[in-house]
């Protein structure tokens, strides 16, 4: 049996994945993307999962591609391909999950590992985490998302300070140029992840996931188009189950418990 490089473990509807190559500073390999892959795949076809919760084990969240996997070593390397074979995918899947995904990132989140934490819908860190988008210290440029995601979170002049300079951004002054969502307290940042996952998972999750869609899509829309689409989400969405409860639970006063994924 080949090593377990992702740790899963169910806490009621959230799915909590560890990255399990805490020697190597969690870095990818093939063989890591293949099991994270396929975690994460498990998780989305589990109609039990409402929310999933991604962390690193050790000291570091993941430091990026491993320079030592053979994919990486001997003869002419095609970067390209392995971006194709392993980013591309990863990258697409977490984009893609039909439940909200929560990045809790301990230590070090570099080059391709930082960006596949802001793949996730929400980045929670350690205040002694921080993000490196090293790719231009080895001649690259950034990649699973990184050239999407930078100027969309940070605006262009941060995302070009970030990728071209290298520079490790403390997890603090993430959250004040709105790159991740909050910091935590070392000691605090499983639960803390944890806790925000199961709030997630007690709302309505498809609505949630459609939300996600609809800001990613309408990024490039014109003002028009993006009411067009609004207009289609809220049409399916107002057929749903969770949209008939929770206007039945307000009227009532009472909790609303939504069902839909």
């Amino acid at each position: 049996m080949s090593e377990a490089l992702v740790l899963q473990a169910t806490h009621g509807p959230v799915r909590l994945l560890t990255l399990n190559r805490p020697a190597a500073l969690n870095s990818f390999t093939a063989e890591m993307h293949g099991q994270l892959l396929a975690a994460l795949n498990t998780a989305a076809d589990d109609s039990a999962v409402r929310a999933v919760v991604i962390t690193g084990a050790g000291r570091g969240f993941c430091a990026g591609q491993d320079l030592n996997d053979p994919a990486m070593v001997g003869g002419e390397v095609d970067v390209g391909a392995v971006i194709e074979r392993h980013y591309r995918p990863l990258a697409r899947r977490v984009r893609s999950l039909p439940v909200p995904v929560v990045a809790a990132v301990n230590g070090v989140a570099a080059g391709a590992g930082a960006n596949f934490a802001l793949c996730c819908d929400l980045v929670v860190a350690a205040r002694s985490a921080s993000f490196i988008q090293a790719f231009s210290k080895i001649g690259l440029v950034p990649d699973c998302g990184g050239t999407w995601l930078l100027p969309r979170l940070v605006g262009r002049a941060r995302a070009l300070g970030l990728a071209m300079l290298g520079d490790k951004l403390p997890a603090d002054e993430a959250v004040a140029m709105g790159l991740i969502w909050q910091a935590v307290d070392d000691a605090a940042l499983v639960d803390s992840a944890l806790a925000l996952a199961h709030r997630l998972a007690a709302l309505p999750v498809q609505a949630l996931v459609a939300t996600r869609r609809a800001l990613d899509e309408a990024a490039p829309m014109d003002f028009g188009d993006a009411l067009a689409l609004e207009a289609t989400l809220q049409r399916e969405l107002g057929h749903a189950h969770d949209f008939a409860e929770g206007v039945a639970a307000f009227k009532a006063k009472r909790a609303p418990t939504f069902t839909d994924r």
